[in-house]
């Protein structure tokens, strides 16, 4: 227990604390993603997908509050480690430019950390908890529903994701966000390979050339369905 809080009182244990939750962070990105893409397959397929999640309370709150402290765990940790370097090196790199491996990603890592942070909330409010004073439509969000298969009413998620994407600000805010979370993840993925020791000459190359694919191809993920519905994609199911 001793060496536990020995090594989690470290700049060493703070980012392996880093790796653990970016880790699962991003696994649920890349889960939340898929989800979200079946927007392009139709109401249908979209309505049933958020049900078995919706209808299982057992397993969306859970889920939910795992996710909400491990952010938290994430957030906290990068600003003790930050905070500690900053005081290991009080006067800062003396009118020298930082090293050419602190990207400007790597040293904006807390800002647009926090920044995300501040788009899950949002994120959550806008579509999950469905807090009508976020969402800009003046349409309570809670009330869209739909006829399922089995005779049960069911959320229709579908017309509320059309809905609030009709929003240009709300939309705005989206590509900001998720521009955000590519740009934190391109650094973040490099950053977990190399907590975990895996970031060695070997790999270095590799890592450095595909975590920025990733984050590219997570953020046009996101981005495409705000943008697709400003273009008109889903519409009809409005009227």
């Amino acid at each position: 227990m001793k060496i536990i809080k020995s090594l989690l009182g470290s700049s060493v244990g703070h980012k392996l604390v880093l790796a653990v939750t970016g880790s699962l962070l991003f696994l649920f990105v890349l889960a939340h993603l898929v989800g979200n893409l079946q927007f392009y397959l139709g109401p249908a397929t979209l309505n049933a997908y958020g049900h078995v999640f919706q209808d299982n309370e057992n397993l969306r709150w859970p889920i939910r509050l795992a996710l909400l402290m491990t952010v938290a765990l994430h957030a906290w940790t990068a600003a003790r480690l930050t905070m500690a370097n900053r005081k290991a090196r009080p006067v800062g790199y003396e009118g020298n430019p930082p090293p050419v491996a602190a990207s400007y990603a790597s040293r904006t890592m807390l800002m647009t950390g926090l920044i995300v942070a501040v788009f899950i909330v949002y994120h959550l409010l806008h579509f999950t908890v469905r807090t009508q004073a976020v969402n800009l439509t003046g349409q309570d969000f809670s009330t869209l529903t739909e006829p399922s298969d089995h005779g049960h009413e069911r959320h229709n998620i579908f017309a509320m994701m059309v809905l609030g994407f009709r929003q240009p600000l709300v939309s705005a805010f989206y590509l900001v966000g998720v521009g955000l979370l590519g740009f934190h993840l391109s650094n973040g993925i490099r950053a977990v390979f190399q907590s975990l020791g895996l970031k060695n000459g070997k790999w270095d190359p590799m890592v450095n050339r595909v975590a920025p694919v990733i984050a590219w191809l997570i953020f046009l993920g996101y981005a495409s369905i705000p943008i697709a519905v400003l273009l008109g994609f889903g519409k009809e199911v409005l009227k």
